[in-house]
């Protein structure tokens, strides 16, 4: 395996709170875990960074600015919305870290103030003038419009803006009006002359609207709020307009109600969905120029306190950049990549020129999955060519009797949706297990359960208490005298868009053991099994974390035995504070622990006589590292596996997921390498210090991006025509 670099590079102050702790502390020690809320920062400041990094193409470093946006947005309201529900209830119970919530918020105010005024810093002083003068790309203040640009950007308002808006006013006979969830909205000052009294209103950006306004033949765009502003005065005949200034409101997401007392699932969500939007506000952002008295005034109206309020220098809404990133400017874009068809899948037309790697299967993908394992890996290799064609093929075989599947998220016109409801109009039993409580696409999966049993396939939507986040798919097929199962476990959603994005693996198969497995799985999310077993599959919350416990306990034992145990995982994140004190325990008895975890981390690795044998590195690149992958190396005979769970508690122990063991060892020695490109990489990887820093690695200077970054590797792989399966 790879050492750790030695090169010290590009850092910045971390987030987290570290404390001083001694080697004889106790691997639950509160000082041993950093704070999960300020890790997730860190992680997003990772994420601004590579908005800032002069190696990304300059529209794709847009693109991390307004995902660093988005991220903001969605951390407060799940988040911060989470702690102050706590804070509200009294809830007196300690992180793992050992802090109250009022002592997280209160480290997190600081830490997220730092990290929005670098975001705001970054698109105003860096990426707004590099868009100007290297892609001739101009976001332009309407105050610097010529006469005719006024013109036509007046005429723009009239015809498309002007009949949309609807002011509110705000007095005894006009109630402060209802602002919601991430909306701008413009404070108007008004004063009335009539009785020389002020007046305020405020006016919603219409988000059916774009944010940003082009101009003619260029690529020139004026900010809506700006137009909207500079015509306010139309809206407000008889009165004197003093001042306008954006703002903008987060809500509260977290909002629970109890499951166990719930009649109808699917009522209970849709009834959570409309308490969402009137949930309580948890942040005001606005625009640094706006008085002092008008700031008052709307955290009044709010119920805000000082350290809800956040001001940027003129933009607000950082995650409507998105719109500019996608401007069609290929020099300032990432080169296209086009999925390759898995080389097993491929129609049989040449023989390969790889010697590790074989002709190419062809024929139906029933009878390639018989003849051995089929190991996919997106976006390098296409979704559409082996997970779509898989479910499409199963509803158009004569022979495939049902089909199962689990629907997490998954993207608008879906394919999958459409093919399983083509097998239940053909007669097919078909049956899906649509998760109603995936944060954020409740209203989208209520919309989908509702199109699918339209169609005769029967839907279920969870289980009290339980998330349903396991990506699997399990198709019932007649050969000869009897039914052969067919299974696809992976670590990514069933959706075609974000396969492009994501980084994820698929293993196909009909290993008997494997689809028994998935057959009592969906027993158990569709009917009543809780007692179910299962003998290849380790399945959340049934027995998930003892058996990666009794995992590392063996890596211990032959650690002791003959100095071989050795532990790589990868993963989303790490929080679980057990599983964390379980690596510290194995890293006490030498155990040799790699951890490749993307976002936040509580782990502290490198302290003396606790965790001095774990690393963690984090890469970030141009697709979204979402590979979950488990090795260890089993005293020379590595156990591999794959699945949908990260190392946090929801997974482990609120979450119906799904991991699988690699047995085909060509398969298990392809995934390995997956984790070596990852931990040897020297462009995209950060590495996690016991301070809590995270540093990025600096490659060697004659070192070619394409031979030491984990997805180029991959990429070149895959171009390569891949390994066999």
């Amino acid at each position: 395996m790879p050492t750790q670099s030695n090169s010290e590079g590009r850092s910045f102050p971390p987030s987290v709170a570290v404390r001083s702790v001694s080697s004889d502390a106790s691997t639950d020690d509160p000082r041993l875990f950093f704070n999960r809320e300020l890790s997730t920062l860190d992680f997003n400041q990772r994420v601004l960074h590579q908005a800032l990094d002069e190696r990304i193409p300059l529209l794709e470093r847009v693109f991390f600015c307004a995902i660093t946006g988005s991220n903001l947005d969605e951390f407060f309201r799940k988040r911060v919305g989470g702690l102050k529900r706590q804070q509200a209830a009294g809830v007196s119970s300690l992180s793992p870290d050992g802090r109250t919530p009022e002592e997280q918020l209160a480290l997190i105010y600081d830490a997220a103030q730092r990290l929005y005024e670098r975001m705001s810093t970054c698109w105003e002083e860096t990426l707004r003038p590099r868009l100007r003068t290297k892609a001739d790309v101009h976001v332009r203040a309407y105050k610097t419009l010529s006469a005719s640009e006024r013109r036509y950007i007046d005429s723009y308002f009239d015809t498309h803006i002007f009949p949309v808006l609807t002011p509110l006013a705000v007095d005894p006979g006009h109630p402060f009006p209802f602002l919601s969830n991430l909306s701008l909205s413009l404070a108007i000052s008004l004063h009335d002359p009539d009785h020389d009294a002020q007046r305020f209103a405020r006016l919603k950006v219409p988000d059916n609207q774009p944010r940003w306004v082009q101009l003619p033949d260029t690529h020139q765009y004026v900010p809506l709020e700006q137009i909207i502003a500079h015509n306010a005065q139309a809206l407000f005949k008889g009165m004197e307009v003093r001042g306008v200034n954006a703002f903008r409101v987060t809500r509260n997401a977290d909002i629970r109600r109890d499951e166990e007392e719930a009649n109808d699932l699917l009522k209970l969500i849709s009834e959570e969905l409309r308490e969402r939007r009137f949930a309580p506000v948890v942040r005001l952002e606005v625009q640094r120029d706006m008085p002092d008295d008008m700031r008052r005034f709307l955290m009044k109206e709010l119920s805000l306190q000082d350290d809800d309020l956040y001001t940027a220098p003129s933009l607000l809404g950082h995650a409507d950049l998105m719109a500019l990133s996608s401007i069609d400017l290929a020099e300032h874009h990432y080169t296209p990549w086009t999925p390759v068809t898995p080389r097993r899948l491929r129609q049989p037309t040449h023989t390969s020129l790889l010697d590790d790697a074989g002709p190419a299967s062809g024929g139906d993908i029933f009878s390639i999955i018989r003849e051995a394992d089929v190991l996919v890996h997106h976006p390098y290799e296409s979704f559409d060519a082996s997970v779509q064609r898989f479910v499409e093929a199963a509803a158009d075989d004569p022979d495939v009797l049902a089909i199962k599947q689990t629907l997490y998220r998954t993207s608008d016109d879906s394919p999958i949706v459409a093919a399983l409801v083509r097998a239940a109009e053909q007669g097919k039993q078909v049956a899906v297990l649509v998760e109603v409580k995936a944060r954020f696409d409740e209203a989208n999966n209520i919309e989908w359960g509702r199109t699918l049993e339209e169609s005769g396939v029967h839907v279920a939507y969870g289980l009290v208490g339980l998330k349903t986040h396991a990506k699997v798919t399990l198709v019932v097929r007649e050969e000869g005298d009897a039914l052969r199962l067919y299974c696809h476990i992976g670590t990514g959603n069933y959706n075609a868009k974000t396969a492009r994005l994501y980084t994820d693996l698929g293993l196909f198969t009909c290993a008997p053991d494997i689809g028994e497995d998935v057959m009592n799985l969906f027993h158990y999310l569709t009917g009543y099994a809780p007692d179910q077993s299962y003998n290849d599959l380790l399945v959340a919350p049934h027995a998930m974390r003892s058996r990666f416990f009794a995992l590392i306990d063996q890596e211990i034992a032959h650690q002791e035995a003959d100095g071989s145990g050795h532990i790589i995982a990868k993963m989303n994140a790490l929080n679980d504070a057990d599983m964390i004190s379980k690596l510290y325990e194995a890293s006490q008895a030498g155990v040799q622990v790699d951890l490749i975890v993307r976002g936040h981390c509580r782990l502290r690795p490198g302290l003396d006589g606790i965790s001095e044998n774990i690393r963690v590195v984090s890469i970030l690149d141009r697709f979204l590292e979402h590979t979950r992958i488990y090795y260890f190396a089993n005293n020379d005979a590595p156990r591999v596996f794959i699945g949908s769970a990260d190392w946090m508690t929801r997974n482990l122990d609120r979450r119906v997921e799904a991991i699988v063991e690699i047995h085909d060892a060509a398969l298990s020695k392809r995934v390995t390498r997956i984790l070596d490109y990852a931990l040897s990489d020297q462009y995209a990887a950060w590495e996690l210090h016991d301070d809590g820093r995270y540093v990025q690695r600096v490659p060697d200077d004659d070192a070619p991006r394409a031979a030491s970054a984990l997805q180029w590797r991959l990429m070149h792989d895959a171009k390569q025509e891949g390994p066999q399966g």
